[in-house]
């Protein structure tokens, strides 16, 4: 408002003599008309700029509306010659940057505005305008955007229809989806609760508030030794305010090859030297990997390399490990090396959370994670770091000589989420987060997770009856992977003709027994197809679907030599893909999406 009472739209009055009699237009009523003045010259002192309303206001012209529209000179209006100069009084003011004249006639109260080159009319009142205004902010999706909401309708088919297997996706339920297409979004809360660069955040603050504390009973956390900010928008961006609060540029971390299952915000660079992740950019990142013959973490190689490198941070979790962290042994090189213990628990902070995984709460410093995947919540990310006193064992192995030394966590990564790296948070995810956090401390959440797992075991049991190799020979958690070379297949060939068949999983890299990195696997996970109300007996189909679609795949590069982009087409509309897309879409639609009444 400020700076539209200091544009032309304002109005400043100041005093004038007659002029002669302008053409009379009917503004409103017949005894207002208007009259643009080039010779107009604001005086030196003018009153100060009234604003349109009170403009409005003061006329007393109910429903007549501010904008003007030019109309051509013909326009209705009867020019009154009898009119006398000294019946009328002049007022002159500014509207939309054009000088005019306010006549006001002394036999009553009605005003007259003149003008004398250009004509205008009202063409809708004041509550017209107010309505336009709100007009397009009340429209569905469906009416404001009919594209978008077609896309969305195909997406929603896609899923319903599809068998939904990559392990890092999953359903929210009804509740989290309305918390996330909230009025919450509404509001800007940069800062933390109770110390916020915006007012008007009373209520955030006490959904922020209760998320927190949700946050820490979900992982039977103390307030007194932990801590939680729940405002990350993912869990790249979570590991990084870590990095970034508690190192300095160029200082080490160490986390799982991404090859190896780990995750590229730990760190990675390709074989050709190419830094591809920030945190190698930004700090200087060296991988630990598996045993190549087992896929098993090698930890005595780990160790070695840890006492070696130093690094001021050790990273356990990965995006692709299907076998349960080590937690005492990482606690043990970590104290060894002086690090730092940080866990990255994005995949299974779900089975964490319903205690089906062991807990690296007991052991590491800060952990991390997504807060969708195996959690079920929104999209976003969360970062848990120890407050309080440092045991003393501890201290001693940090070179510390006090045994009085506190965590320094909280302030550091605080601070790096915000403002060094984020803007506001995202009020929507963290009510979202909230709900799925109270859900996630539920009997019915644990019963949830525990037949996860069990379908995931389901599913590994199945293929691997089918003479499928899956690394390390099975799976801990909710995800497992098939290697897929003694068939002849990339993961890339793989998830495609899986796609022509809707059913989705991604690749990834293995590291073949000679230890060569080679793009022969696929990920698979239990959770979104669980979250369907799909049981043991539903995965062995599922790994029956995957099974015949790598039959197909391998035919047809045999019969095709190596699938490329046309090739791979050229197979869309083949009978058995079709078959098997039919088969999947009649098995799919039997259970429900959920938050959709589908």
């Amino acid at each position: 408002m400020d700076r539209i009472a200091q544009s032309d739209l304002s109005l400043g009055f100041g005093s004038s003599h007659a002029l002669p009699h302008p053409p009379r237009i009917p503004i409103a009523d017949d005894s207002i008309t208007l009259q643009i003045d080039s010779s107009f010259r604001p005086s030196s002192n003018p009153m100060p700029p009234v604003p349109l309303q009170l403009l409005e206001q003061r006329f007393d012209v109910t429903g007549s509306c501010s904008r003007v529209v030019e109309e051509d000179d013909d326009v209705v209006g009867d020019y009154d010659e009898d009119n006398d100069d000294d019946q009328r009084e002049e007022e002159q003011f500014i509207l939309l940057g054009h000088p005019m004249k306010l006549k006001r006639c002394r036999g009553g109260n009605s005003y007259s505005m003149s003008s004398s080159s250009k004509r205008f009319v009202v063409d809708s009142g004041i509550e017209g305008r107010r309505a336009a205004v709100r007009a397009w902010g009340n429209q569905s999706i469906e009416e404001a955007d009919p594209e978008i909401h077609e896309f969305m309708e195909k997406e929603k088919q896609r899923q319903f229809r599809g068998i939904e297997l990559i392990a890092s996706e999953n359903f929210v339920c009804r509740a989290v989806m309305e918390a996330l297409g909230s009025h919450l979004t509404n509001k800007y809360s940069e800062g933390m609760p109770g110390a916020r660069y915006y007012m008007g955040n009373q209520y955030i603050d006490q959904i922020e508030i209760l998320c927190q504390e949700r946050a820490l009973a979900a992982f039977g956390l103390q307030h007194e030794k932990w801590g939680v900010n729940v405002q990350p928008y993912s869990c790249t961006s979570a590991n990084f305010a870590v990095f970034a609060g508690l190192l300095m540029p160029g200082e080490r971390i160490m986390g799982l090859d991404s090859p190896s299952g780990g995750h590229m915000s730990h760190g990675y660079y390709t074989p050709g030297g190419k830094k591809v992740s920030g945190a190698s950019i930004f700090f200087e990142s060296f991988p630990y990997k598996v045993d190549p013959r087992t896929g098993y973490i090698d930890y005595d190689k780990l160790e070695e390399k840890a006492l070696d490198y130093r690094p001021k941070i050790l990273i356990c979790g990965g995006s692709s490990y299907p076998r349960d962290w080590e937690f005492p042994r990482f606690r043990h090189i970590a104290d060894k090396c002086g690090a730092v213990l940080m866990f990255d628990m994005a995949q299974i902070s779900g089975l964490v959370a319903a205690k089906e995984s062991p807990n690296p709460f007991d052991y590491c410093d800060i952990v991390t994670s997504t807060t969708h995947k195996s959690l079920r919540g929104p999209r976003g990310g969360i970062i848990f770091y120890r407050r309080g006193l440092k045991p003393k064992k501890q201290s001693m192995n940090l070179n510390h000589c006090e045994s009085n030394i506190q965590y320094d966590f909280e302030e550091k990564i605080n601070f790096s989420v915000f403002p060094s790296l984020q803007g506001g948070p995202h009020n929507n995810h963290i009510a979202a987060l909230a709900i799925a956090l109270k859900q996630a401390a539920s009997p019915e959440y644990k019963l949830y997770m525990r037949q996860v797992k069990k379908n995931a075991k389901a599913l590994a049991s199945a293929l691997i009856s089918r003479k499928c190799k899956l690394i390390t020979g099975g799976t801990d958690n909710h995800l497992l992977l098939w290697d897929l070379t003694p068939l002849g297949l990339t993961g890339k060939v793989y998830e495609k003709v899986c796609e022509m068949c809707h059913i989705t999983v991604n690749k990834v890299a293995i590291f073949s027994e000679n230890g060569v990195i080679s793009p022969g696997g696929v990920r698979i996970g239990s959770p979104a197809m669980t979250s369907r109300g799909c049981l043991e007996p539903e995965f062995e189909t599922m790994a029956e679907f995957l099974y015949r679609a790598a039959q197909i795949a391998s035919a047809a590069q045999r019969e095709h030599g190596k699938l490329q982009k046309e090739p791979l087409k050229s197979i869309y509309h083949c009978k058995e893909i079709a078959d098997l897309r039919n088969q999947v879409e009649a098995f799919a639609t039997q259970f429900a999406m959920p938050a959709f009444d589908m």
